[in-house]
């Protein structure tokens, strides 16, 4: 499945990446939707971002805590980009299975 399949609005995030990364910069307080459920994470598509493909895995995510579900709402920051594959990589800190 192509990275850009996962964001839902059928765009290609290698050709906004600078945009991407001048927009969410480090330390960035998201909320977005779960777009792709996967055994290492969960794949977001960031609000007010549409290019954006956003990466939370369960290496960043507290101990016994169960990933979103596609469709969940979520919020976090972002903790850094990964310009190999153009995805923004996110810390969760609220969804409706965490706590």
């Amino acid at each position: 499945m192509p990275d850009h399949a996962r964001t839902g609005d059928g765009g290609d995030p290698a050709a906004h990446w600078p945009a991407t990364v001048s927009a969410l910069p480090v330390g960035t307080l998201i909320t977005g939707r779960v777009t792709a459920r996967r055994p290492f994470g969960v794949f977001i598509r960031i609000d007010h971002v549409p290019h954006a493909v956003g990466m939370a895995d369960i290496g960043s995510m507290p101990a016994g805590a169960s990933l979103p579900a596609p469709g969940e709402r979520v919020s976090g920051e972002v903790v850094w980009h990964t310009g190999h594959n153009h995805q923004v990589r996110i810390r969760l800190s609220t969804w409706a299975g965490h706590g």
